[in-house]
């Protein structure tokens, strides 16, 4: 399919919306504005950027990394590096906002910053040509395999329906702050992929999840250990064809970027950039219902800013 008839036949209103906003369709498109408070913002969008200059305002609208980075605390980034592509085809985070993420972290007061993916693709290969090992090397952080099972851990997820345990990388359980940096963008299995999806990196047995109920997996996983921060990178937003894609054409240049300690708010709002209601995505709807955040934007303190 060209481009042109991608366009014009495979999007919602939503998709629309998220990438032809104006600037007052884009502060309509999480719900009506609530009034200013003296209280942090729940959720922060940001559109018009390029990756770095829109985390550093969401950041700065959020209070700043220090809100959740104290000094000598150590800090696990967990980017989506799952595929052996460059970051033209948008499968994996911008490698830009990785490094940006580090840095801030680091000025912050961070003693150490890590980054690992349990990659679909040869680890080496995805680490190589993603861009984000160099862009984890030029911010002074640590980059580290996912692929051997020996660096996985038993843990029990007590609150799961159909998720009881899993193999958690040690990383996960060894340090301090966990940031989660997911890239969205389209899943053939679980419909999109974002921060509950993304956390399908840290584990090692997850093909268990495909063949058993891979949406209600999701949303058991993240009754066990949310992301201290999750910033959603879409900025290249693959449209079809996902998780992996095809070619270039599947991609979208969305240039947005979505921050908030809530993974299922971060989720709700990024899903309706990509053209999608929350309750129509099954993981996002089960979290909800079961308590891990909220997909009710509407009730949130959310700030929109444009650059």
């Amino acid at each position: 399919m060209k481009r042109r008839d991608f366009l014009r036949k495979s999007v919602g209103a939503g998709f629309v919306a998220g990438t032809t906003l104006s600037f007052t369709g884009y502060n309509k498109l999480f719900g009506a504005e609530l009034p200013e408070t003296d209280t942090p913002y729940d959720l922060v969008a940001v559109r018009g950027g390029e990756p770095e200059a829109m985390f550093d305002k969401a950041i700065e609208a959020m209070g700043g990394m220090g809100n959740w980075v104290k000094p000598n605390q150590s800090v696990l980034v967990k980017p989506n590096i799952g595929w052996d592509v460059i970051p033209e085809r948008g499968a994996n985070t911008n490698p830009g906002l990785v490094r940006r993420v580090i840095e801030k972290c680091y000025e912050a007061g961070a003693s150490e910053v890590v980054v690992f993916d349990h990659t679909c693709d040869n680890w080496r290969r995805s680490y190589q040509n993603s861009g984000i090992e160099a862009a984890v090397n030029a911010a002074g952080g640590r980059i580290l395999p996912g692929n051997d099972e020996s660096f996985y851990r038993d843990v029990k997820v007590p609150q799961g329906r159909q998720l009881k345990e899993a193999k958690v990388h040690e990383l996960v359980l060894n340090t301090d702050v966990f940031i989660n940096v997911p890239v969205l963008k389209h899943h053939g299995g679980a419909q999109i992929t974002i921060s509950l999806k993304n956390l399908m990196g840290i584990i090692w047995d997850r093909r268990w999840w495909h063949r058993n109920n891979l949406q209600q997996c999701i949303a058991d996983f993240g009754t066990w250990r949310k992301p201290d921060l999750n910033i959603v990178d879409a900025y290249r937003v693959m449209m079809q064809n996902g998780p992996r894609g095809v070619s270039e054409d599947d991609i979208v240049m969305m240039r947005s970027l979505v921050i908030s300690p809530d993974m299922v708010a971060a989720d709700a709002a990024s899903a309706r950039l990509f053209g999608a209601e929350p309750h129509q995505i099954g993981h996002i709807r089960i979290a909800h219902e079961m308590g891990v955040g909220t997909m009710e934007l509407e009730n949130l303190s959310i700030h929109r800013i444009v650059v």
